[in-house]
This record gives structure tokens, sequence and C-alpha cells, in this order.
């Protein structure tokens, strides 16, 4: 019997409505594959941890955390209880630079069963490499003086261990699909991290005979991305650049809501974390309307990171089967609630045992 132990933090919002069904779905693909168990431990970080306690999560929360296989997040932030700065680099960031989670993958696709804004989606299916340990998100800088003459400086942080990994990693991935990486630079306006990143992505490229490669400045592959999304396959990109790529991505599929995600690390010291790109979405925690799509999608992206691919499609294509049937949430224009959606992937599934 195969065991993952997983830490399994629901966190703010949302996450607490979506999470208990990416556990029940993980049972019954543990049944359905019969040598696959999964081992829970359930963490209450999140802002109604900080209310009671000053703080994200425990002062042993990383070792804690440490101790599993991967990390199953829900979604983390409410600025009506904690300002986002501290939520976020109080927990969701925290894990990412301590855990060296230095690879952020999001794909988009178009979705069986669920509308994308586009007039012609042209079937797009392509997968987002993000940089997700410095560059723009570095904490490097500061503020001084006061009043009309304060300044604020933010230092831009691209360290060629961490660029070339983002890029590797694209260009293996991109070797199991079609075989064309497009880096996202900004190399004619900013005038030293680009630059480096270009050089960078030259060199790697050389390394991988048989894959094709593209530069696009950021602000031109933002628009090309909403106009020809089915011209790209894989996309490096920066911290900064990649998290607005993938914004495009999930919105041009139909929802954030659906979208996932996954955090890497690839020394094997510390465990990967998985979570939707949905964020907690205060404005509908507790109205049971959630989309749990995005939540269940990321679980697939867990089992593939644990080897267990063929039954990451299975979960993949059982949920798409029930989007193509439009049994949704309303946010992509259904009339099903988020227990509704997930029951019915979990009855679905269970034909299969």
């Amino acid at each position: 019997m195969k065991k993952i132990k997983l830490s399994v933090v629901p966190g703010d919002g949302i996450g607490n409505e979506v999470m208990p069904h990416a556990l029940d779905i993980l049972d019954v693909v543990g049944e359905i594959h019969g040598g696959l168990d999964f081992e829970y431990e359930h963490f209450e970080y999140g802002c109604d941890y900080y209310l009671k306690h000053g703080k994200m999560m425990a002062d042993d929360g990383m070792e804690r955390l440490a101790e599993s296989d991967s990390i199953l997040l829900g979604a983390v932030g409410d600025a009506s209880k904690v300002p986002d700065h501290i939520s976020l680099w109080g927990l969701l960031l925290k894990i990412r630079q301590e855990f060296e989670l230095g690879i952020n993958v999001r794909p988009a696709k178009v979705f069986k069963g669920i509308d994308s804004p586009l007039s012609d989606p042209a079937h797009f299916d392509l997968v987002i490499v993000r940089e997700n340990s410095e560059g723009e998100y570095s904490s490097v800088g500061g503020r001084m003086y006061r009043g009309d003459d304060e300044i604020a400086i933010q230092n831009n942080v691209f360290s060629k261990r961490a660029t070339k990994q983002a890029m590797e990693y694209a260009f293996k991935l991109s070797a199991g699909r079609s075989h064309h990486v497009t880096s996202a630079t900004k190399s004619n306006g900013i005038f030293h991290a680009m630059p480096f990143w270009d050089e960078v992505f030259s060199e790697t490229s050389a390394q991988y005979e048989g894959i094709t490669t593209s530069q696009q400045h950021i602000d031109a592959l933002a628009a090309s991305l909403v106009t020809h999304p089915q011209r790209y396959d894989t996309i490096v990109a920066s911290n900064l650049f990649g998290d607005i790529l993938t914004d495009i991505g999930a919105a041009i599929m139909g929802s954030i809501g659906i979208a996932p995600s996954a955090n890497l690390n690839l020394n094997g010291k510390f465990p990967s974390m998985f979570e939707p790109v949905h964020g907690s979405a205060p404005d509908i925690a507790g109205q049971g309307v959630a989309n749990p799509i995005g939540q269940i999608w990321t679980v697939k992206m867990l089992l593939d990171h644990h080897g267990e691919e063929e039954m990451g499609s299975v979960l993949l294509d059982t949920l798409e089967s029930v989007a193509a049937e439009r049994i949704l949430t309303p946010d992509v224009g259904g009339n099903a609630t988020t227990d509704e959606v997930a029951g019915e992937v979990i009855k679905r599934l269970k034909r299969k045992v």
C-alpha cells in the first residue's frame, strides 16, 4: 500500500467549503486505485487563527508542515480580518519561500462545458511555468523620508540558479507536450533583469534539441494570450509576469474558480504545495455556491506529482464529464451548489471502483 501524507490547510473563506470535497475525492481515488492511501493532518492556519493568536500559523507550524509529503491548501486571505500583506507573507509566501517552492505551474485549457469569454477559443491547451521564489516579489528594498519626499524602493532579484531552474522545468515539461517554449520578457524596458533573463533563456534552450522557442515582451504576450491562445504550449515567466499571465489564463478559461496550481520543490528537501488559484472569495463564503473545480483539478496535479498520472487523468476526465453536462456553479453559468457539483464527481468516480 502506497501512503501519501498530506498537510491540509483549508485556510480562509471558501477554502473551508471546497477542501472537504477534495479530501472525499482523494479517498475515492484511493479506493479506485486499490493500493493508494491518504493520511491527513489538518491545520487551522489562516486569518481566524491570526485573530486568536496574533500570527498566521503556530511557531512550530513550518516544522509540522515539513513532516508531510505534500501540502494541500484551500485559500489564504480575508482583508476584512487581516491586511493582505500580513496574511500572505505570514502563510502562503512564507511556505513558498522557506520550503523552496521555486516553481509554480498553472495549466489553462478549454474546459468541456464551460464557456470561454473568447468568441473563438480554438481549443487552447497551455501551461505556464512561473519562477516562484524571487524576481519582482523580493522583499529587498525599503522606505525613507516622510511627506512629499517619501521614497519607496523595491528591488527585483534574479539569480541564475532560480531563473535557470524555472526554464529547465519548462523545457522538460514541453518535451512531453508540443515541444515549444515561449519566454515572457521585457528587455526593451527593464534594463538589467530582463536582458539577464534573455541570456539565461538562450543558454538553456541550447541544451534542448528538438524544442522550438520564441521570446515575447510581456505586454504583447498578454494581448496575444487573449487573441490567439492556441499559439502557445509552454510559457516560462518571472514571478510577476507569471502571476499576471496565469490570471489571464484562468480568465480565458471562463472563471478563475476553475484554475489549479502547483508550487513545486525540486530538491526534495521540503514538501510541495498545491492550491487553487481562486483565493478565499469572502464575498461568497458561506453561500454554498463556491466552485469546487479549481480545488479538484488541483488534486489532479497533486496526484501527477506523486507519480499517479493515470489516476490524475481519470479524475480530470470525470470532472470534465460533469462540467460537460452543465452541472456547474453559478459563476460559470450553472445553477448547482458546491455540494452538488462535487457530489456528482464523487458519484461518477465511484462507478469506477
